[in-house]
């Protein structure tokens, strides 16, 4: 196990209710969100949308690393459109999820390295390896 050698940042949020009838806020109230389960009339998010948001962005910055480990030059419109399914299996709820990720301006099999190596550095990839079925394509 991977040991901690400084604290950059801990998230506080308090949630009262659940995924169908709740909401979340932070500590330092810039995320104020209600909870709804899709599909309902309901106005609000649910936990598999805040899950794509969170780890999409934790991937971008990790291929952002990546690149600059690699002394590359990024484009500035790198996009991850992530998908993140709930899922009812034999033994209960799982996740799985798909990113397509879109690097214009790079040729693909570098694209396709900094892509992998994000896969090692993403605190959110490391997570959910073994966990959770994913899928990344290059677009």
């Amino acid at each position: 196990m991977n040991q901690i050698a400084k604290l950059l940042h801990t998230a506080r949020t308090e949630t009262t209710g659940d995924r169908d009838n709740g909401a979340s806020r932070s500590s330092d109230g810039l995320l104020d969100i209600r909870l709804s389960t899709p599909g309902s009339a309901r106005i609000g998010t649910n936990p598999e949308q805040l899950f794509a948001a969170a780890w999409s962005a934790s991937f971008a910055s990790a291929i952002a690393l990546a690149s600059r480990e690699r002394k590359l030059s990024l484009p500035a419109k790198v996009r991850i459109d992530a998908e993140v399914d709930l899922n009812l299996g034999e033994y209960g709820y799982l996740l799985s999820a798909r990113f397509s990720v879109s690097i214009p301006g790079l040729a693909s099999h570098v694209a396709k390295d900094l892509v992998d190596e994000a896969g090692e550095l993403c605190p959110y990839s490391k997570a959910t390896r073994g966990n959770v079925e994913v899928t990344v394509t290059l677009i």
